[in-house]
This record gives structure tokens, sequence and C-alpha cells, in this order.
């Protein structure tokens, strides 16, 4: 079966994760991603669709959805750390900042606990624009078994 996608290396198990573990993923949103995921999503508000459009920001012009943004972090936990087959469990996100298409970001997720018994991390998260924190939480994951 062939496809378009990347090959990965098998993710991470749980004997092979410490506390201080990072990983980090960049990627600049286009306009066309944002409304790519506007159209899949359904999410076609004015703030992401409308270039004239003046929102909370004060100032005309689109933004990056804050999910799409968070999408980022789902990027590093699948493909990185721990990688792929690691499941996702719980995400608690806080947004700091708009972003806008054509701006680079990082994502960044670092091990902050290893719960050997239950097969568990918590990660620090962070998206951030020229070094400023975007988004930030912080996420359940269950690595894949060795």
């Amino acid at each position: 079966m062939s496809h378009e996608f990347r090959n990965h290396a098998p993710g991470r198990s749980i004997d092979r994760l410490a506390v201080g573990d990072t990983a980090s993923v960049t990627r600049t949103f286009s306009r066309e991603d944002v409304e790519a995921f506007a159209r899949i999503s359904g999410d076609d508000n004015p703030a992401h669709v409308d270039d004239g459009y003046v929102g909370v920001t004060g100032r005309r012009g689109r933004l990056v959805h804050g999910v799409l943004e968070a999408g980022l972090i789902s990027a590093v936990v699948g493909t990185r750390l721990p990688g792929p087959g690691t499941l996702y469990l719980s995400q608690s996100l806080k947004w700091l900042a708009a972003v806008r298409p054509g701006e680079e970001l990082t994502a960044t997720v670092t091990v902050a606990e290893v719960i050997v018994e239950k097969n568990r991390l918590v990660l620090d998260t962070v998206v951030t624009r020229a070094g400023e924190p975007v988004l930030t939480g912080q996420a359940l994951v269950m690595p894949p078994r060795a």
C-alpha cells in the first residue's frame, strides 16, 4: 500500500523515557492550511477566513485556529516523543496570543512525569512564536509498549 506519509521509527516505550526528555516540531501555517482546516472542521468563523474581519485583536486579518496550533503538539506526541503508537488520554490548553498565517510556530513537548506502573507520561506542552509562548498546557499520554 503506497501513501504520501512519512515512515517513522517506532515510538519509545516507558522504559526508554525519562523526566526532561524533549522533542519539537516547527511549522508555518499558510492561509490555505487555515482554509482547509475551516472546511474540514466546519469552523469557518470569519476570524479565520475573512481578511477584512476585525475581531477581538482589533486588527484586520485572519487568525490561525487555536486547535490547529494545538495540532502541532499532537504531531510531536505522535511522531517524535514518545512517537508512533502513543495514545492521547488528555490535554489541557491555554492560549496566550493570537497567531496569524505565515508565522512560524514551534511545538515542544517535555516529559514532566513518568508513571511506570500505569504506563503513563505527563508532558509539559508549549507552542512558541519567535521564542514566546502562544499556547501552553499539559498532556497525559500512554506510550507504546516495549
